[in-house]
């Protein structure tokens, strides 16, 4: 764990400069708008320990899979996001002397994160081996009020000399990902131009034929008055730019301004894609700098509207929170329903970039609360629209009749994952899509995507189901053999507690939904049953599984266990674990990892959280003070469960622990591997925290509940939900909580246990106790 951000509700902050801290904070203050994204590289050269990161949504690559060990139904490829075209290259040279970080002293340097505006500065004095000394200040944000847009504003101020200052202006697209598994280079120039103060380069990524267009267009000035300078172009193997040398007096402050866009293939026709990026970057630049800015400040402005969360007394906590939702927004707008949300979003390669379970069972929430439902749909669109290669993918494994199985890694619904354990026994991630379904109807009230959508996605799952699990005649009930679950440090198990219960809750759950479209749409209904050849004895079928499914459990402890063999497992609990030992994925060899009895991320306990409110109080709280102590939390999905859970028990000491760990993951560094990018899908779980465990909010039965407490470190919270077309304010402080209803929408509220109508525009207030007013 690494504590060198300071402390400040709006901002991240780095003062002074560390080259081994580089990498990790090149992942901290990345930049992204959903459609784009950049790590926190220097705009000038620098030779130091660095990885180069600009990333395209939607543009991706299949590496050729590398394996030791080829296994039958292996992907041939890892589909990933790549290393696109830099567009904030810009190099500087003093009198000949090249200006890079590792090579001069550096002194004041300052690195900040403005989150509630939305861009990144930085600044800091260099003394070259000459003697010269220089102050720099540099500006950058990727725009989401036009989120093909980024700009910067780059200013050099000789301190000790009068000298000549020369800069290139440059987008590099000679690339590649420090991840590739051969070394390959992904990208193949089609077209460049320079042209003035603009450049043009534009490349397509070999097999996928993915095309993107980078422009830029420079502006020099010199103590706030432009230049007229002539600008050299400059034409290399996919680089392309302008180089310009500007006279400078001792505090003269020579200001680069570099407007540049990314136009994608994606979204606009291959032929006319450099027609369109000039357009984009014209009309940027004669907006300027200043305006750019202003307008990225108030769509954050509004961004933030929806969904901060104020944090009374805690200044760490409250920039946690933010830090997780500003790079959250920052990774998924909703814009798209092609697009989705990688474990590290555009803040590094780990895990390509691509879509993982994690969508489904930790993002999903975050936008139902705080965005329009569009953007929620969206994301279960995305699966929909790779239904039928989820059935092919089912089908290369052996299973028939229209049976689904979603990839645990995806770009474009093939499984790009080669891990045995992981590509063919994680099925639980069927479970988190169908589950997804239910959440977002339960908490919008959309039954109608059921008719539209959900359905065909529902019953190709619980037909996965019903081939995957078999009937035991030693148990005489139906198991589930060979699976890995949530929990990554057993693999190959049999009967895992957690993919159990998800199969026999999907069959449930899609017979319900059958159901209620044949009910509310016959027509329709009898339409799908044609059309997925759908037979009422499936479902006779499905309840049969049901009622004969084996859980297994431990009568005299009164637990589920994690699978079959785990009370086998010796019985030690974290405070056996030396500091040494820690992470250990990092300190032990994983036949070590895998006799232990240490959890990465507790399978029970998140079947707990997705069906609570099938649990008593009591049955929850046995088995989470069993599983707790033996839990490591190296995933980065485990705290927010146990913190929402340990919320749920009044347990508010562990609750807030989790938070934090949660909440600073990525600040603290508390994995040793922020420098790898950054957790974005686990930061859902840091709202989630909050959200559903300190202050209890829960949808049940159409309508919005709280239970609220109050951390004992803090003087008060609040936060806003959108709910079936209400926005609320929630409020909570020591005394109580308070609840406003901002629009027209009439709401039933039921708070601790009673309900209470919450006409329009009208609020609830209530101490500990006691309904004050309503």
């Amino acid at each position: 764990m690494k504590k060198y951000i300071k402390a400040d509700a709006w901002r991240i902050i780095e003062e002074g400069f560390d080259p081994h801290l580089n990498k990790i904070s090149e992942s901290i203050f990345s930049l992204g708008n959903g459609r784009m994204g950049q790590r926190a590289n220097f705009e000038e050269v620098y030779t130091g320990d660095s990885l180069p990161g600009n990333y395209i949504a939607g543009v991706y690559y299949p590496d050729k899979t590398r394996v030791g060990w080829w296994k039958n139904g292996y992907p041939e490829s890892l589909a990933k996001v790549i290393n696109a075209a830099s567009w904030i290259g810009l190099d500087v040279t003093i009198d000949g002397e090249v200006l890079d970080l590792a090579q001069v002293q550096v002194s004041d340097f300052k690195r900040e994160l403005n989150m509630q505006e939305g861009y990144l500065q930085r600044s800091f004095t260099a003394s070259l081996k000459s003697g010269k000394k220089v102050s720099v200040k540099a500006t950058r944000f990727c725009s989401i009020a036009n989120d093909e847009v980024a700009a910067l504003r780059y200013s050099v101020t000789p301190l000790n000399f009068s000298g000549q200052l020369t800069f290139t202006a440059f987008i590099d697209g000679d690339v590649k990902n420090q991840d590739s598994n051969y070394g390959e280079k992904f990208w193949e120039p089609v077209a460049t131009e320079v042209s003035g103060n603009e450049a043009y380069l534009t490349l397509r990524t070999k097999k996928t034929g993915f095309e993107v267009c980078t422009g830029s267009s420079v502006s020099i000035f010199k103590n706030q008055e432009q230049l007229r300078l002539a600008l050299a172009p400059v034409y290399q193997d996919k680089y392309v730019g302008q180089t310009f040398t500007v006279d400078a007096e001792y505090e003269d402050e020579i200001t680069i301004y570099k407007v540049a866009a990314n136009l994608s293939s994606e979204n606009h026709p291959k032929p006319i894609l450099m027609d369109q990026c000039k357009v984009v970057v014209q009309k940027a630049a004669l907006e300027g700098f200043d305006l750019l800015l202003s307008a990225q400040a108030t769509a954050w402005a509004s961004k933030w509207k929806e969904s901060d969360i104020v944090i009374e007394g805690d200044v760490a906590a409250q920039q946690a929170i933010r830090f997780n939702i500003f790079q959250l927004f920052q990774t998924y707008t909703g814009k798209d329903d092609r697009l989705n949300i990688g474990p590290k979003g555009f803040t590094g390669e780990k895990y390509g970039g691509s879509t993982f379970w994690d969508t489904e069972a930790y993002c999903l929430p975050f936008y139902l609360a705080t965005a329009v439902p569009e953007v929620s749909r969206n994301l279960l669109i995305y699966r929909y629209k790779q239904l039928d290669k989820a059935i092919e993918n089912a089908g290369k494994l052996g299973f028939t009749g229209g049976a689904a199985l979603y990839p645990m890694v995806t770009m474009n619904g093939e499984e790009c994952h080669n891990e045995w354990e992981i590509t063919f026994e994680e099925i639980h991630r069927n479970g988190a899509i169908a589950f997804a379904i239910y959440n977002y109807i339960r908490y919008t009230g959309d039954e109608a995507y059921l008719t539209d959508y959900g359905l065909e996605v529902l019953v190709a799952i619980a037909r996965f189901w019903k081939q995957r699990v078999n009937w035991s005649n030693h148990k005489q009930q139906y198991v589930i053999l060979g699976v890995t679950g949530p929990n990554e440090y057993e693999n190959n198990v049999d009967n895992n507690w957690y993919t159990n219960l998800m199969a026999t809750w999907c069959l449930k759950y899609a017979k319900r939904s059958a159901e209620i479209v044949k009910q509310q749409q016959p027509e329709k209904y009898n339409l799908l049953l044609r059309k997925l050849h759908i037979k009422e004895k499936e479902f006779a079928d499905w309840d049969y599984i049901v009622e004969n499914m084996y859980y297994p459990e431990d009568s005299k402890r009164g637990i589920f266990l994690q699978q079959d063999g785990y009370l086998d497992k010796e019985p030690l609990t974290i405070k056996h674990l030396s500091a040494t030992d820690r992470p250990l994925n990092q300190n032990w060899s994983w036949d070590r990892i895998l006799r232990s009895c240490f959890i990465k991320q507790a399978d029970v306990l998140q079947g707990l959280y997705f069906f609570e409110e099938d649990y008593d109080l009591e049955t929850i709280r046995r088995n989470f003070d069993y599983y707790e102590p033996k839990t490591v939390h190296e995933s980065s999905l485990s705290p927010c469960v146990h913190s929402i859970l340990a919320a749920k028990l009044n347990d508010e000491a562990r609750a807030y622990e989790f938070y934090l760990r949660t909440a600073r993951l990525d600040l603290d560094n508390y994995n040793n591997d922020t420098e790898d990018g950054l957790h974005i899908t686990s930061m859902a779980g840091t709202w989630m925290s909050i959200v559903e465990g300190f202050a209890g909010m829960r949808v049940r039965n159409g309508q919005l509940q709280f239970n609220p407490f109050l951390p004992g470190r803090w003087e008060a919270f609040s936060f806003t939900v959108i709910f079936r077309g209400a926005t609320l304010k929630i409020k909570i402080t020591e005394h109580g909580i308070n609840i406003k209803n901002e629009t027209k929408v009439t709401l039933i509220v039921k708070l601790r246990e009673k309900d209470y109508k919450l006409a329009a525009y009208a609020e609830i207030e209530a101490d500990n106790n006691v309904i004050l007013s309503v």
